[in-house]
């Protein structure tokens, strides 16, 4: 049967690349810019800033290419996030938290990843909470109440990662002993919503808190991603060696580095045209303002190179191997979580540096300093992470849970 002009014309299109998802990103910043303050007062993305973000695939990031994703690889993907931070942490934080809610397609049977993500509109977000999947024929039933939910206001489907108890209640146990977790997905349309997403910073995320109760969830809506004893994925592509866990620390760490470079880039325009009072000029023109600025730099870059050039060196590794070692998640979990602390060092430096000017709303210190402490405040920014990574370089055996 004969392809429309149309069908041709798609279908010979070139897919884009890394660098043509990163033009985009830094393209849609100025629209970003102009609904920074709306996105913060809202407390949720705007209907047009989500349909913008999903007509540029900035959803399908790290989807499969089966289901027209992009299927990145996490050293591609991360600056992308990174470029997004710039602008607006909360759209940076939404877009990560989503698209590695996102790999989970490549786990599950074709029909139902097509059925969750294929369509345009197919985002998934979960959160973490407490609740149990209660086994019934042919699935679970499952009651919880999960909060943290970034995204989650304009997803389509929910999950939840949940511990897997048999019908007479008692916990279900792998091989080890441990206590079996699968997650479980389900319309959003059948979830009950409480708005708790009062916060300092990241306001835009709407992390709400949503449950359900005995809601039945079929076994093919049921995946186990979350494992290290995990079955493979059913996609080969070199992405999906790769946990999801792994994307969120690099790419909530990616969120942490936009917010202090883009600190720093306003730090220096104040610099410029800023004489503080007694002051006999600009700041630019103070040695502890030159000497700020050249550490920030440095900080900022070595974090960046660190992270990035951990991620490039561990995907040819693993590309070659074809699974990542422990020695690796320790690296990955180091630069992710140094680069987080490292972009917290610098925004405050900057925003003490910057003086009254930098408590005021409509100056880009004050949202950018909230935004960075609650990226801190997260899973992936505990400082317990370098506890974990230092007793693993001095021979100790420590929790490997987060890695």
């Amino acid at each position: 049967m004969a392809r429309t002009a149309a069908e041709r014309s798609s279908r010979d299109r070139p897919e884009p690349t890394a660098a043509d998802y990163l033009a985009r990103a830094r393209d849609f910043a100025p629209t970003l810019a102009a609904a920074a303050a709306d996105i913060d007062a809202r407390r949720e993305l705007p209907e047009e800033i989500v349909a913008a973000l999903v007509e540029r695939g900035l959803f399908r990031l790290l989807q499969p290419r089966t289901l027209g994703g992009a299927e990145l690889l996490p050293a591609e993907y991360v600056p992308i996030i990174e470029e997004i931070a710039k602008t607006d942490a909360s759209v940076a934080w939404c877009l990560n938290q989503n698209s590695g809610c996102s790999m989970t397609a490549a786990y599950l049977a074709p029909a139902v990843a097509r059925e969750i993500f294929g369509g345009p509109r197919g985002i998934l977000a979960w959160g973490p909470g407490p609740g149990e999947a209660r086994i019934a024929p042919g699935g679970y039933r499952v009651t919880a109440t999960f909060s943290f939910g970034s995204g989650s206001h304009h997803a389509t489907w929910l999950g939840c990662h949940a511990p897997v108890v048999e019908a007479d209640g008692r916990p279900r146990l792998d091989d080890a002993g441990a206590p079996v977790v699968r997650t479980m997905l389900f319309p959003k349309s059948q979830t009950r919503f409480t708005d708790i997403w009062h916060t300092i910073g990241l306001r835009g995320t709407g992390s709400d808190q949503y449950e359900v109760k005995d809601l039945f969830v079929p076994e093919a809506y049921s995946v186990d991603v979350l494992s290290r004893r995990a079955g493979p994925a059913r996609e080969e592509g070199l992405l999906y060696r790769f946990s999801s866990l792994i994307l969120y620390a690099s790419g909530f760490a990616g969120v942490a580095l936009g917010i202090a470079r883009a600190t720093l880039s306003h730090f220096i325009d104040l610099a410029h045209d800023k004489i503080p009072r007694g002051a006999p000029s600009t700041m630019r023109n103070n040695n502890v303002t030159q000497r700020e600025t050249a550490l920030a730099e440095a900080r900022l870059t070595s974090a960046r190179r660190y992270l990035l050039g951990s991620l490039d060196d561990i995907t040819a590794a693993v590309a070659g191997r074809g699974h990542l070692t422990l020695d690796e998640r320790m690296t990955i979990r180091l630069a992710s979580t140094f680069a987080i602390h490292t972009a917290v060092e610098v925004t405050d430096m900057l925003y003490q540096s910057a003086g009254a000017t930098a408590i005021f709303n409509d100056n880009p210190f004050e949202r950018r300093f909230r935004d960075v402490h609650s990226v801190a405040q997260q899973l992936q920014g505990r400082q317990q992470h370098f506890e974990t990574v230092g007793q693993y370089l001095l021979g100790l055996s420590g929790d490997t849970s987060w890695l």
